[in-house]
């Protein structure tokens, strides 16, 4: 058994190679992180290895920093563990290497841990769809985020330009709107527009859904309105609107790649009524390697969704109460919350149990909250079993 041990820094990487006895094989050397610097790692191990020798290189889990080499040990073929530096820590103060922490003592505490009967695992296929995975589905979440934020600034803005708007038409967001906002950005400029003109703009906008009736009380409304004149706010709203349609453009690209990624691994989350790729998918990158949870229970512990009790002081019982700990991972969290309102609407027996609970007094958050618990137990026998979802009969 032969273990490389690599503590991960943004320009350089410290690495040792260790035998089965624990053996230095090589000293603590240090790479560049670049083309150059993994070909020399890659020397360094076959030089103290034979093509028999059995070989594990691990390294921290230290975000952007370690994609690069991970993805070049990887592709050599070289069997590689990804370590949680909390693990890592307390590996080194159970060997007792006093209280130094460098680098340099970090690759060999690595390279040991591999050594030892830890429990661990390689990073695999699956693992990095798991990476893609979460890197996607939390990147759409920032630009979703993104885009309700600008779409509260339209909102904002049409109630200075033009507030009579709102009530005319379902909601503003609507390619329709954007479009005749882009062009009169305000009352004063719809009143001034050709009534032909905004039907046309209108009807193709709306592909036929609005027409001249639709035109006409929009121009109306525009010649009584309380809508205030102010080219300044008028430029921002049409900026606004064209950074939205930006996003919309951004976040289809993304949808598309988590759809692919969906796609080829197959899993069978989605054949659960109302749980959608996006939700879905989110919800897999943020649990992750399922074999890590040794129960439902770990999963919402994991989620900051297990109940967490609080006492006051001396108080008895009486003065106990337990509340949501609303820890752990905020997008697992979130994404569990959204897809339960889905699931709860499409199946009748989440919908039932969700009734359930609101007929036992419970506030909808919290009924719902126990119907989310219910789901991640529904994913997690999924998940390990690899069965589509069956209804209850």
């Amino acid at each position: 058994m032969i273990c490389v041990g690599i503590d991960v820094a943004k320009d350089k990487h410290d690495c040792v190679i260790l035998n089965s006895e624990g053996k230095a094989l090589t000293g603590v050397f240090t790479i560049p992180n670049n083309a150059d610097g993994f070909d020399t790692l890659l020397q360094k191990i076959h030089g103290c290895t034979s093509p028999d020798d059995k070989i594990k290189v691990g390294l921290e889990a230290t975000g952007h920093y370690s994609y690069n080499i991970l993805g070049f040990l990887l592709n050599q073929g070289l069997p590689t563990y990804v370590i949680n530096p909390l693990h890592t820590n307390l590996f080194r103060k159970s060997m007792s290497l006093r209280k130094t922490k460098t680098d340099r003592v970090d690759a060999k505490t690595i390279a040991a841990m591999l050594m030892s009967n830890v429990d661990l695992k390689s990073y695999t296929d699956t693992a990095y769809h798991n990476e893609e995975l979460k890197s996607l589905t939390r990147y759409r979440f920032v630009k979703v985020s993104e885009r309700a934020q600008l779409k509260q600034s339209v909102s904002r803005l049409v109630t200075i330009l033009f507030p009579e708007l709102e009530k005319l038409v379902p909601t503003l967001h609507m390619s329709s709107i954007y479009a005749l906002l882009i062009e009169f950005p305000g009352a004063k400029q719809i009143t001034e527009a050709h009534l032909t003109h905004l039907k046309s703009l209108l009807k193709d906008a709306s592909k036929g859904r609005y027409g001249r009736d639709m035109a006409t009380e929009i121009r109306d409304a525009a010649k009584h309105s309380i809508g205030s004149v102010m080219p300044a706010k008028s430029l921002e709203l049409r900026h606004t609107i064209r950074l939205i349609r930006e996003l919309d453009s951004a976040i289809e690209d993304i949808e598309s790649a988590i759809e692919a990624i969906m796609d080829e691994i197959q899993s069978p989350i989605t054949t659960i009524p109302g749980m959608g790729f996006r939700m879905g998918a989110m919800i897999l990158a943020e649990i992750g390697d399922f074999s890590r949870f040794d129960s439902p229970s770990k999963i919402l512990a994991y989620a900051g969704m297990s109940p967490s009790t609080y006492q006051s002081g001396q108080l008895s019982l009486a003065g106990t109460y337990s509340h949501m700990e609303k820890r752990g991972s905020r997008y697992l969290r979130y994404a569990l919350y959204n897809a339960t309102k889905y699931v709860c609407h499409w199946d009748p027996g989440f919908a039932a149990y969700l009734a359930k609970k609101r007929a036992e007094g419970k506030h909808y958050n919290v009924a719902l909250s126990h119907a989310a618990k219910k789901l991640v137990r529904l994913i997690y026998a999924m998940e390990k079993s690899r069965q589509p979802y069956k209804r209850a009969a």
